[in-house]
């Protein structure tokens, strides 16, 4: 049995570099006890809990658009949006080893999965 360690995502505004750029496909890998444990010990975490967020997803986003390198800059730029749904994806994924949402047809009650990057977010 093999476990899928990486999930692609597409941001739903994207992240626009210094030469005004978009970069919005990318790479998250699942996190390790050392990814949840290390930013702990980072002084910008330290000095206020909220940034543990942004140090979290530059260790576990492997891969965002043609950028060489993702780091807390990278993070911190982002929009809102993107930020908070990194933060999702980053649960969903951890949680549950998967991107999918189950979600419930309106019209006949079935339950089906769906990944939401493929249906516009």
């Amino acid at each position: 049995m093999t476990i899928q360690t990486e999930f692609e995502f597409t941001l739903p505004r994207g992240y626009v570099d210094r030469e005004g750029t978009l970069h919005r496909n990318g790479v998250m890998r699942l996190a390790t006890a050392m990814d949840e444990i290390a930013p702990m010990r980072d002084p910008r975490v330290r000095s206020n809990q909220a940034y543990l967020v942004i140090i979290l997803l530059a260790r576990v986003i492997s891969k965002l658009g043609s950028l060489g390198d993702v780091n807390p800059n990278v993070i911190e730029n982002l929009f809102s949006a993107d930020l908070a749904y990194l933060q999702d994806f980053y649960r969903r994924i951890n949680e549950t080893g998967t991107n999918l949402l189950e979600v419930v047809c309106p019209h006949c009650s079935e339950r089906f999965e769906i990944e939401p990057d493929r249906v516009g977010g």
